[in-house]
């Protein structure tokens, strides 16, 4: 009898998550030529040969209010792509991130095929948030790929499935983000460069942007030296930024696209950071920094839920608090200011944030690239 090539489910929920598919899909296909990729997907999963269900526009909303506003449309998907899996019958499903749709799917599938692996790769946040989620998992995930180093060690804990630190996938592109020699000689040189990065989400733009400004044009006042302030932004973000930067006192260089934000990462002195990825990008390119964040009122309020001191990847990576954080109303332009101007020269503030980012190195070392890891996990699961 013909052996019938492996047929791998992927379903991701917005563009991060396609990041990791598509890469996750090259490596699976390094170790099985032949094997077909159905599910949902964005742009880079397609080209890499994914018939995606539908646009992960449709499912990829963020925050309370927009959620709401379309639920019907993301129930309807959760049904149809649950649907699909199911008829399908594939050897193993994957769910990438987006848990809130991802693990919807993943109920959906487990109850009705219950030989299909499912692999969740991204772990939910249950360290911080909705810690009896982890216990839930074990119904329906048959193993979980951890992207930080301590989250096998929390499904440990709160007993969840089998979890297997397989690394970031920052770790696969430390070459653009660390600089060559001309490049570490820049960012020792004059005028310091000062990245100013208030988030990729209109909402954090708009909450950021007051206080990031005042902080920008108080470090000038402050500093010994003249500033170079860069401020990285998406592109589509770019009019939103302008405007917002129209009446700022000292106005920063804007910059666009993920390139040229990288080789500002790589020259500069130190960086003003809303919270997120963008924090373990800057500790993984040695660049010191300050991290300030507000929510909107209603999410403050779950504040009081949270079950970590703080939100910032790297000081959970490190366990402690290497990167000062100002949150809420303490994020503001005085307090962030006066936290950045001792990372302009050398401090002891400075040193303390450049032998913490050594240190994150070292937690977050893997022996293989996360999506070779990735894809050795579920090949055993498969063949198991």
């Amino acid at each position: 009898m013909v052996k019938q090539p492996l047929t791998i489910a992927l379903v991701a929920g917005e563009a991060s998550g396609d990041q990791l598919g598509f890469k996750l899909m090259q490596a699976l296909r390094a170790l099985h030529p032949d094997c077909r990729f159905i599910g949902v997907g964005g742009e880079r999963m397609q080209e890499e040969g994914l018939n995606s269900l539908f646009p992960i526009s449709d499912i990829a909303v963020m925050g309370i209010l927009p959620v709401l506003a379309r639920l019907p449309l993301v129930l309807r998907r959760i049904r149809e792509t649950a649907d699909f899996i199911i008829k399908s019958k594939p050897d193993a499903l994957v769910i990438i991130d987006s848990p809130d749709f991802t693990h919807r799917v993943a109920k959906r599938v487990r109850k009705a095929r219950p030989e299909i692996p499912i692999i969740n790769d991204v772990s939910p946040t249950v360290w911080a948030w909705r810690p009896a989620r982890a216990a839930k998992m074990r119904a329906y995930v048959d193993h979980v790929l951890a992207l930080l180093p301590f989250e096998p060690e929390a499904h440990q804990r709160l007993g969840g499935p089998p979890c297997t630190y397989i690394g970031h996938p920052l770790i696969e592109r430390l070459a653009e983000l660390r600089p060559n020699a001309p490049e570490a000689q820049r960012r020792a040189a004059t005028p310091p460069i000062v990245l100013v990065l208030p988030g990729s989400r209109r909402g954090e733009i708009a909450r950021l942007m007051g206080p990031f400004g005042e902080a920008v044009a108080l470090l000038s006042k402050q500093s010994a030296e003249p500033i170079d302030f860069v401020l990285p932004a998406v592109s589509h973000l770019e009019s939103t930024i302008r405007e917002a930067i129209h009446d700022w006192p000292v106005k920063p260089r804007l910059v666009l696209g993920e390139a040229d934000k990288y080789a500002s990462f790589r020259t500069a002195r130190c960086a003003l950071a809303a919270s997120g990825t963008v924090t373990l990008e800057l500790a993984l390119a040695g660049v010191p920094q300050v991290v300030g964040y507000r929510v909107s009122v209603l999410e403050a309020q779950l504040r009081y839920l949270i079950q970590v001191s703080t939100i910032v990847l790297p000081n959970l990576i490190l366990g402690h608090n290497a990167v000062p954080e100002f949150l809420q109303d303490d994020c503001n332009g005085p307090r962030l200011a006066r936290a950045l101007l001792p990372l302009l020269t050398d401090t002891p503030q400075r040193e303390a944030q450049l032998a913490a980012t050594r240190a994150l190195d070292q937690r977050m070392a893997v022996a293989v690239p996360p999506s070779t890891g990735a894809a050795r996990i579920i090949d055993a699961l498969m063949t198991r």
